[in-house]
């Protein structure tokens, strides 16, 4: 924070009410559709330093409809609340055997969490996501929790349509998936334009959550397709064969960071 501001994140002001992202806590509650799937491990040096760990092989595709606030105000003024990502998560083995989840890729359309995320350790990009919601009623334009209802999601970045999901409702019970089974390790780090001839020093953090709640997890088929792109690296983990799918609601509280175990 600056010396006798408080600002939590630029911009820095005396009042700190101008700051993009107040401090923690940092509560969430979201609708997610979950895309399991296999990897491609053969590149994994080139997605996941090597002191960090190795790929295992097995993903998630999360499509989330978020909504978030500090002290309940951003509520008031959803603007500031509400939301849109995609996330892929990477399953990794650290070098003592430990799994943990990591995140690789992740687009958002909101500056307020692309900082939040960036604090984490989480690499976010802008991006747009559109994705059915499931409304609680039962109608053709719901998408109710019922076998047979579809849904999809998409994600564009820079107006170039990057993945597609298709997901059918089964009936059956869910799974939580990707990163809902396992602590996801962040890489937190800058550049410093005083030593621009030098690479960012990267720390490992972990996020501190407390307050975590889910609705039941309803599985779904899937299928999943990525385009290419120019820029977006997505296909270092070549073709992402679904091995699983569900949807359901989350909430949880982020209250901080905790470095990786060396």
């Amino acid at each position: 924070m600056a010396q006798g501001f408080n600002s939590f994140t630029a911009p820095y002001t005396a009042s700190g009410r101008a700051a993009l992202v107040p401090a923690p806590p940092w509560h969430y509650a979201g609708w997610l559709m979950n895309v399991a799937v296999s990897l491609d491990t053969s590149r994994s040096a080139e997605v996941v330093p090597a002191a960090l760990g190795r790929l295992t092989g097995q993903g998630c595709v999360h499509f989330a409809d978020w909504q978030a606030t500090t002290d309940g105000s951003e509520l008031l003024d959803p603007v500031y609340s509400q939301y849109r990502e995609t996330i892929v998560i990477a399953e990794i083995e650290r070098p003592d055997g430990k799994r943990y989840n990591y995140c690789p890729f992740i687009w958002v359309d909101q500056d307020i969490s692309l900082l939040r995320g960036l604090l984490q350790g989480w690499p976010k990009k802008l991006g747009t996501t559109w994705m059915t919601r499931s409304l609680p009623i039962e109608h053709a334009a719901a998408a109710p929790l019922r076998a047979g209802s579809r849904l999809g999601a998409t994600l564009t970045v820079k107006e170039r349509r990057l993945v597609e999901a298709r997901l059918t409702l089964t009936g059956q019970p869910g799974q939580p998936l990707g990163f809902l089974t396992n602590a996801v390790v962040g890489s937190v780090g800058l550049p410093d334009l005083t030593r621009p001839d030098q690479p960012p020093k990267v720390d490992w953090v972990l996020p501190a959550i407390q307050g975590k709640v889910a609705s039941d997890w309803h599985a779904a088929e899937a299928e999943l397709s990525v385009l290419p792109h120019p820029v977006e690296e997505l296909s270092l983990l070549g073709e992402l064969k679904v091995t699983g799918a569900s949807v359901g609601w989350l909430g949880m509280t982020v209250v901080g960071a905790s470095p990786l175990a060396k």
